[in-house]
């Protein structure tokens, strides 16, 4: 283990977190308590974890649609982050951002974005802000395979390798933009190849070992923090529920799910802590009970919070 005992259980605690908060909310969809859209996060929580656990809590980062996890594992509260989602004056967002924008400055979380590749331009602009104010800051991007086909994809990479921008993209592959599978919609499996144009570098990653994601972003935002520009890293993952509620998976096989649930990065890890005695399964066990009741008592800070007035529509409204 490439961690110290207390390092290994922050990073499980945190993928539980993310793990039963997710399930909440499909728990609170189900029950129409959470309206909307809402893409979850469930089965990629190995690579929010480990990239922040790569990086200062003073970084900045951007989200995607599919964004609860990557605000819990930048330290989101939450509670905040459950009212939020539910619409409500307590959340983090003041309840107007919602499932599909949650942002919290307190955290340098830049926000999440319903518009596929939309945190790209916010990603190259906040680390060209960085580099002009010369702070040794970086900017982690993350956004799913789907994006990378995205225009301002290859406009924002160009820009940073450019200018050399200390910005890291995480590329969270999946392997399908809603229900079109990554062999159908890229000319290349080769991820790495999309970085090449931008003089950046590129590097695959396991995507269900924590670990593994840590090192590979802390290597490339160490080099973007020293004034060597951007890089690429791609983590290989998958999300175990359809693209949204309403998706019901039918363009993916039994077969495949099955081999994803056995890559499940809290069992994989769980099973080395254990291995390493770090933790026994009993403790791994309490650990995930803890979750329950955090998860359990944000719930019910949520549901019980007020709805914003009306009288606050246009309230931090800046455009």
């Amino acid at each position: 283990m490439k961690c110290t005992k207390e390092e290994a259980k922050y990073y499980l605690k945190q993928m539980m977190e993310i793990r039963q908060f997710e399930d909440k909310i499909m728990d609170l969809l189900a029950q129409n308590i959470a309206e909307g859209g809402s893409h979850l996060y469930a089965g990629e929580e190995a690579v929010a974890v480990g990239a922040m656990a790569a990086i200062r809590p003073d970084d900045y980062i951007t989200s995607t649609h599919r964004g609860h996890g990557h605000c819990v594992a930048k330290g989101g509260k939450l509670d905040e982050l459950m009212a939020e989602i539910l619409g409500k004056k307590t959340g983090c967002c003041k309840g107007k951002g919602g499932s599909l924008h949650l942002a919290d400055m307190s955290t340098y979380n830049l926000g999440a974005n319903g518009i596929v590749g939309g945190g790209f331009g916010i990603a190259v602009g906040a680390a060209l802000s960085m580099k002009i104010q010369k702070t040794d800051k970086v900017v982690l991007c993350f956004f799913g395979d789907g994006a990378t086909n995205q225009g301002l994809f290859h406009e924002c990479a160009n820009m940073a390798g450019t200018w050399k921008l200390p910005v890291v993209f995480v590329c969270e592959n999946n392997l399908y933009g809603m229900s079109v599978s990554v062999k159908r919609a890229s000319a290349v499996q080769d991820f790495t190849m999309k970085a090449t144009p931008y003089n950046m570098p590129g590097e695959h990653v396991d995507g269900q070992d924590v670990l593994a994601v840590r090192d590979a972003v802390k290597k490339y935002a160490d080099r973007a923090r020293a004034g060597e520009g951007p890089a690429m890293v791609i983590a290989a993952t998958y999300r175990y529920y359809g693209h949204s509620r309403s998706d019901p998976r039918v363009y993916r096989t039994k077969e495949e799910e099955k081999y994803w649930a056995e890559q499940d990065p809290i069992k994989l890890f769980s099973a080395k802590c254990v291995a390493e005695k770090y933790m026994t399964m009993e403790d791994v066990k309490g650990l995930d009970k803890f979750v329950e009741g955090e998860i359990d008592a944000a719930t019910k800070f949520a549901i019980d919070s007020p709805l914003p007035e009306n009288s606050e529509l246009y309230d931090d409204l800046f455009a």
